[in-house]
């Protein structure tokens, strides 16, 4: 087994399918774009200060708790420059990170307070990646976010349909799990069925097997946004072997992707610790697991930083990044194609050279 460190992951192709946008601005962007926009209800104006407060602020056990921090980073881009901005930055970022295909997303009602529109708040965004692309060669899609908590996921569904060939390439649902069940957005879902269009849910992640449960079979999620909980469904036997129930086997069987994010999911309280995360099981029982940065602002991450964590806690080497990578390309909301041009001709040359 090929030993990893830190250097030698960031160097390997990397694919991310679970990043918010407005969880992963730069402390010193967010301290800027408050001065510029008004903004004056930061914690702390100094960057380190800043990025010190969102992390500890953040490491709550509590999800709701971590959702809270989301106002200020929400509060500093309600302008288009802003959010062109910072769009622009996160595919620097995710670049610099050794990122080659990546899918962030956003919930454009959150950026309307200043009276953008909905269209006016994605074209800047899109503007923002693009510019990114341009300077780093890096793929951006982007996936439209609405909120549970709010009724807004059928106007965002059409406009992830309208957008869907200008760099739009999914529809998300994010917030408060307990209480807002996926179901409660089911004409948002059915239209985008009917009109061929991708979507993730968040589900499994604050709240159990139930909210699965509604994700894929009322719903038809393509993956799950977090999903950790479906090891609610598995039964570890005094041998050592597994019994999976029902909905774990047909997650299982139907190679639902899971959009895993270690780090994020201790700081919620989904997860004790790295080392006890369920990502190390769900691999050994070969689930569609891929390996996702969340909130990287909020949870102090990259995904150099959580492939080396996995790779710490469960003796992983290349083999299992390669494997890991190659799920979450096989997920992507791209063309059938395109992932494959992407896994034949940049992954696997790359992680065959790394010695996998």
């Amino acid at each position: 087994m090929v030993a990893l460190d830190e250097q030698t992951i960031r160097a390997l192709p990397k694919v991310l399918l679970h990043d918010h946008l407005d969880g992963g601005l730069r402390p010193a962007t967010v301290a800027d774009l408050a001065a510029e926009t008004g903004y004056a209800d930061l914690p702390e104006t100094d960057p380190a200060a800043l990025a010190q407060w969102f992390r500890s602020a953040a490491d709550s056990g509590s999800l709701d708790r971590y959702l809270e921090t989301f106002q200020h980073t929400v509060g500093v881009t309600q302008t288009p420059e802003a959010l062109a901005r910072v769009a622009r930055e996160c595919a620097e970022d995710l670049a610099a990170d050794g990122v080659v295909y990546a899918e962030v997303r956003f919930a454009p009602e959150l950026h309307t307070q200043r009276g953008l529109t909905l269209p006016q708040v994605v074209d800047a965004v899109l503007e923002g990646f693009r510019q990114g692309e341009a300077a780093t060669g890096i793929r951006v899609g982007t996936l439209l976010t609405a909120m549970r908590t709010a009724a807004k996921s059928r106007e965002i569904a059409e406009l992830t349909v309208l957008y869907r060939d200008r760099g739009v390439v999914g529809f998300d649902i994010a917030g408060r799990e307990a209480g807002y069940p996926p179901t409660r957005h089911l004409d948002a879902f059915e239209y985008l069925r009917r009109e061929n269009a991708h979507f993730t849910i968040h589900a499994g992640e604050a709240f159990g097997l139930p909210s699965i449960w509604e994700a894929i079979q009322w719903c038809g999620a393509d993956r799950l946004g977090h999903g950790v909980r479906i090891v609610d469904d598995i039964e570890r036997r005094s041998d050592g072997t597994y019994h999976l129930g029902p909905l774990a086997a047909y997650v299982r069987d139907r190679r639902i992707p899971l959009e895993l994010c270690p780090t994020s999911n201790v700081m919620t309280g989904a997860a004790t610790s790295i080392a006890e995360h369920p990502i190390g099981m769900l691999a050994d029982l070969r689930f569609r697991v891929t390996i996702n940065t969340d909130n990287r602002l909020m949870s102090g991450t990259t995904m150099t930083q959580e492939m080396l964590a996995v790779t710490e806690a469960f003796g992983w080497g290349v083999a299992q990044m390669r494997w890991l990578t190659v799920n979450a390309m096989k997920s992507a909301f791209l063309p059938f194609d395109q992932r494959l041009s992407l896994i034949n001709d940049v992954i696997k040359p790359a992680y065959a050279a790394a010695g996998a």
